[in-house]
């Protein structure tokens, strides 16, 4: 098994909805995303997945969420935009032009991350 991870940042802001606490107000983070690919094989190049094409399918998702208030996003009207859901929506849009995801990583701060995958 092969893995290969990118990583990027988007900056953003958000509060969270019937939360009892600093974070129920309108504040921004530079969200750090982590996108973890696998794969058994290797193409004619020996590569799992390249680079370039990995970091293209996580840029559209990050340049859609980049300087936006996420709540007023279509995707997170009905739910909270928590690193969670933050995450498993990146991977949802990433999967959909790249298969071979594994995993999504997102940190709010420098020391606290939510990772979203699928179930096997």
């Amino acid at each position: 098994m092969y893995e290969i991870s990118i990583e990027d940042s988007f900056d953003a802001a958000h509060c969270l909805r019937n939360y009892e606490g600093d974070c129920q107000r309108l504040h921004g983070h530079t969200y750090r995303v982590r996108v973890c690919f696998r794969t058994d094989k290797l193409d004619s190049l020996g590569m799992a997945i390249d680079f370039r094409q990995a970091k293209s399918a996580l840029k559209s998702t990050l340049d859609y969420m980049d300087h936006h208030y996420i709540n007023e996003l279509p995707e997170f009207l009905d739910q909270n935009p928590t690193a969670e859901n933050i995450a498993r929506f990146i991977f949802d849009r990433v999967r959909s032009v790249e298969s071979s995801i594994h995993c999504v990583s997102v940190w709010e701060t420098p020391t606290s991350c939510a990772t979203y995958y699928p179930e096997s």
